[in-house]
């Protein structure tokens, strides 16, 4: 009775959210501030020319101009609702560029990287989560990006969700087929010549991120993954046990590794309930699971409303600050205790190799 009580949460909140889409607005980045974002995707063109919630056996790659509103709450998504956009208002597509092919692809990013100073020579990867149609995920990422005013260079990797809420299954098997385009993307990033990439996935994006570190590792040892300077995994909708076990393969994780978690994400609740399961990466608070893993669990449980959508961290001003301060986390609550600096409150737990930071929200 408990899953059927939840999934009626989920059908009436789903069908009361409005669902993102793509607006091409040519010249809208003249008015609101433009994020650049580059694109990997397994999804299937739609007639627009623009990808799909479909599957597709190819890999394509592409260029997205994306206005953001510059009068807007850290965090918001405004999408254009009646027929005349307003760039002021709205998030809109100020343009896009196909790259046919993994070359073309190399070679654009190579030309962004060539302009950019040596200490910003870090690419950041973000793979969208569960129920994320195209818009959802490329906005998302460009909302945060402009939040955080991240000095990286932005690539978004957009597997083929079926956007829908019930559409679990048929994402879990996507995320699976996607996991040779994840890794043909970050080595294409690699190989155009970026020091460092830092992976962040998002629910079930992180899983994919996991599969996608372990079948690298298999491939090519330690090396595969030497570029990969940092991991960040937001709400990652993965069992524990499938998490130790792709960690025992990869062997040395990439650091720092940040798993943020919530227990206050009702998705995460379904989603363990669904397979027999009290709880998954994202909503645990058993850090003593984890304690062989050279990891750091930061519960953001205070940053969320409870929401069924566990995309609300993301869209939290307080948790946004939180995370431009990832760099300061481990100064705050790592080594001696008696010399932490305390720049976020909170409560540290450290278990033999893993840490457990419990945060709150960060006032202006």
């Amino acid at each position: 009775m408990r899953i059927v009580h939840h999934l009626v949460i989920v059908l009436l909140l789903a069908s009361c959210a409005p669902r993102g889409k793509i607006t091409l607005f040519e010249g809208a980045a003249k008015i609101g501030d433009l994020q650049r974002i580059y694109v990997g995707t397994t999804r299937e063109m739609d007639e627009q020319g623009f990808p799909s919630g479909n599957r597709s056996r190819d890999l394509v790659f592409g260029r997205y101009d994306v206005s953001v509103p510059r009068d807007r709450e850290p965090g918001s998504i405004e999408w254009p609702r009646r027929k005349t956009p307003d760039p002021s208002t709205h998030f809109l597509l100020d343009s896009f560029l196909p790259l046919t092919t993994q070359g073309d692809f190399r070679t654009a990013l190579r030309g962004e990287l060539a302009h950019r100073r040596a200490e910003q020579r870090t690419a950041i990867i973000f793979v969208h989560g569960f129920n994320n149609n195209f818009a959802e995920g490329l906005y998302r990422f460009a909302q945060i990006s402009e939040d955080l005013d991240l000095p990286f260079l932005p690539v978004h990797y957009s597997w083929p969700s079926a956007g829908h809420p019930l559409g679990y299954g048929y994402d879990r098997d996507s995320m699976l087929i996607a996991r040779d385009g994840l890794e043909a993307t970050i080595r294409a990033v690699s190989e155009a010549g970026a020091d460092e990439i830092l992976l962040v996935g998002h629910s079930m994006g992180a899983l994919l991120a996991m599969e996608t570190m372990r079948q690298m590792t298999i491939a090519d040892g330690q090396n595969g993954l030497r570029k990969i300077s940092g991991v960040i995994l937001i709400s990652p909708d993965i069992d524990i046990d499938v998490f130790r076990a792709q960690a025992d393969r990869i062997g040395k994780l990439p650091q720092p590794f940040y798993i943020f978690s919530s227990t206050r994400d009702i998705a995460l609740r379904l989603s363990a309930s669904l397979t027999g399961q009290t709880a998954r990466l994202g909503n645990t608070t058993d850090v003593q699971k984890l304690a062989a893993l050279d990891v750091t669990m930061v519960d953001i449980s205070a940053f969320s409303d409870g929401k069924i959508d566990h995309a609300t961290a993301l869209a939290s001003p307080s948790f946004l600050r939180l995370l431009q301060k990832v760099p300061d986390l481990g100064a705050a609550y790592g080594g001696d205790p008696s010399t932490r600096v305390g720049l976020i409150p909170g409560t540290v737990l450290v278990v033999q190799n893993a840490t457990r930071l419990i945060v709150t929200p960060i006032t202006q």
